[in-house]
């Protein structure tokens, strides 16, 4: 299928599904990492503690970290807020790629560093684009 044929067909009122199937994969795919991590962060609380440490950020603010991740996964999933959360992981992403995955001649932390890239660029998508049809955002629009 080429783009014209993708075009056409979004457009038209049998193939309007993809975009907003699309758009609800989307968000679930970006928001799924965030969630695991945050429940991931509960279940190793003090190793999580101990990295926050490593990464110049005082142990005390772990449990508005794994808020954020968790509450902030949620309502991206929901398309709550959306434009905002997607700044606000956009956001994070970056600092966490700069505090954490600094070291870019290890090729670990080199991969780390630009996976975190492209993780905001798609958070910034979204936050460009809004949420899309199967949102609260939406829902909220239209009524």
């Amino acid at each position: 299928m080429n783009t014209s044929t993708l075009s056409t067909a979004s457009n038209s009122p049998s193939g309007s599904l993809f975009p907003a199937v699309a758009d609800l994969s989307g968000r679930i795919g970006l928001a799924a990492i965030f969630l695991l991590a945050g429940v991931n962060k509960i279940q190793n609380y003090e190793g999580s503690a101990q990295y926050l440490a490593y990464g110049g950020i005082p142990e005390f603010l772990l449990p508005l970290v794994i808020l954020f991740e968790i509450a902030g996964a949620l309502a991206l999933i929901a398309g709550f807020q959306t434009r905002l959360t997607a700044l606000a992981f956009a956001g994070f992403s970056l600092l966490t790629a700069l505090l954490f995955h600094n070291n870019l001649e290890d090729q670990m932390q080199f991969l780390m560093f630009f996976k975190n890239l492209a993780i905001a660029g798609g958070f910034l998508v979204i936050a460009a684009h809004g949420a899309g049809r199967f949102s609260l955002d939406n829902r909220k629009k239209t009524h």
